[in-house]
């Protein structure tokens, strides 16, 4: 599935997947590259089954394509170095930027909160004070 996902641009189902509802502290990062992505304190619960972020970590790692597949006219969203389809970004989010980056678990890892310096992640720390 995560080859499918990231490579080829499948969708994998709602509410059977890995992290549509987690609530742990932490990063996502691409599957494949390791590059970071997305934090916990940005995730919410949209009810589409499948986890739902109002923000990237850092807007210069997202590349946001035009997707007009399947009929409809969307937004997909892509890592950058790796290129990896994550998902699509919708303009029906909460906050102050309005969107809801809506994204496959399978083209995820989640690395732990308390274990983001080991990893090499640590800038990323300062992001996870304010929920504290």
């Amino acid at each position: 599935m995560q080859y499918e996902v990231t490579q080829n641009g499948a969708t994998e189902r709602p509410f059977d997947n890995e992290f549509w509802d987690s609530k742990e502290p932490g990063l996502y990062v691409d599957i494949v590259s390791g590059e970071p992505l997305f934090a916990s304190v940005h995730k919410f619960d949209s009810g589409t089954g499948w986890p739902s972020f109002t923000q990237p970590v850092r807007t210069d790692q997202i590349n946001e394509i035009t997707d007009l597949s399947h009929g409809m006219s969307r937004t997909e969203v892509r890592s950058l170095e790796a290129n990896s389809h994550l998902g699509h970004v919708f303009p029906d989010g909460p906050g102050v930027n309005g969107l809801r980056y809506c994204i496959n678990s399978a083209a995820l890892r989640f690395v732990p909160l308390g274990a983001l310096e080991q990893e090499g992640y640590a800038e990323f720390l300062s992001l996870f004070n304010h929920s504290e």
